[in-house]
């Protein structure tokens, strides 16, 4: 049985973004995946990127050439409520404030860049057990041999098991779909708080992407409801900023903040979903999972004789 630098339990956009961190800092390592191979590039979501995100991306260099809509400013209003706050990039001094990206298309181009490195991708095979040991750590499940790695890597799901995890069940549920405004959006994203949950409209292409935030109850009514009624729905929630001439597609998410209190255990890492799930209100999930993969590459560069060291795990902690 072959030993690997590093096992990679996950082949959504953070499992591939830290095996390419790795491979362009010359540590071996295989990436797996529960589904079948091209699977990542169908993820519905829609990411919002901050700055610091773009910079990683482009140390990746998979920046240059990925469909990206920038985020020229931002409103934010509470129904029902006096005032707004917009936030402008030249007010900031900054390009843009954010950028949008389909999960999707993000993980063709991490894809991409992985061909030309020497990193295995198992496609197809499930990890039901990762057992420590002194010197390494043995992964196994269903679809692939078991194989031996100095360091596991959890990179993808959401947090699991009971100890030492901090819950909290919002009862709501995001809604998301892309919409077709009436007129060009004009990079303005916005936030409308309402007394059910926020609305979120991020520029995305000539659209915008929508994150709709209900109670868990209504979350289910409107899986159900004609794309016109979940138009009005959407419509009467948001407010008149913005006139929604259609809605595609719809997909349902349930929220929740999960966390890991101790994010490394015995030649074991849990980084992005697998060490916390947020409410997407501010849009940080992937950004904090691209800061565990930038964080955790470069502790391993530090440490590349022994990426599963007790010490190594304790800096990146």
């Amino acid at each position: 049985m072959n030993t690997r630098a590093v096992a990679i339990i996950g082949g959504g956009p953070a499992g591939l973004a830290l095996a390419l961190a790795l491979a362009r800092a010359g540590l071996g390592c295989a990436v797996i995946d529960s589904r079948p191979a091209g699977s990542a590039r169908a993820d519905p979501r829609v990411l919002a990127l901050s700055h610091g995100s773009r910079q990683i991306l482009e140390q990746l260099g998979v920046w240059a050439g990925l469909q990206s809509t920038p985020i020229r400013t931002i409103h934010i209003s509470h129904a029902g409520r006096f005032g707004r706050t917009r936030l402008t990039a030249e007010e900031c001094g900054v390009d843009a404030l954010g950028y949008v990206v389909a999960a999707g298309v993000l993980a063709s181009s991490l894809e991409r860049a992985l061909a030309g490195c020497a990193v295995e991708i198992l496609y197809g095979t499930t990890v039901d057990n990762v057992a420590p040991g002194a010197e390494d750590a043995i992964v196994s499940g269903r679809g692939a041999a078991p194989l031996r790695a100095r360091l596991a890597v959890f990179a993808e799901g959401s947090v699991s098991g009971n100890e030492r995890v901090v819950r909290r069940d919002y009862g709501q549920s995001a809604t998301i779909a892309i919409a077709e405004p009436d007129r060009p959006h004009g990079g303005v994203a916005y936030e409308r708080f309402t007394a059910h949950g926020p609305v979120a409209l991020l520029p995305c292409g000539a659209g915008y992407a929508v994150v709709f935030v209900t109670g868990d109850a209504e979350a289910d009514e409107l899986v159900g409801l004609s794309s016109e009624r979940f138009r009005e729905r959407l419509q009467e929630r948001f407010g008149e900023r913005v006139r929604i001439r259609s809605v595609g597609p719809r997909a349902c998410f349930a929220l929740g903040l999960r966390y890991r209190r101790e994010a490394i255990g015995a030649r074991t890492v849990w980084l992005g979903n697998s060490a916390q799930t947020l409410h997407p209100v501010a849009g940080q999930g992937f950004n904090l999972a691209l800061r565990d993969v930038w964080q955790l590459a470069e502790a391993l560069h530090g440490s590349p004789e022994d990426p599963g060291a007790g010490a190594t795990l304790s800096r990146y902690a």
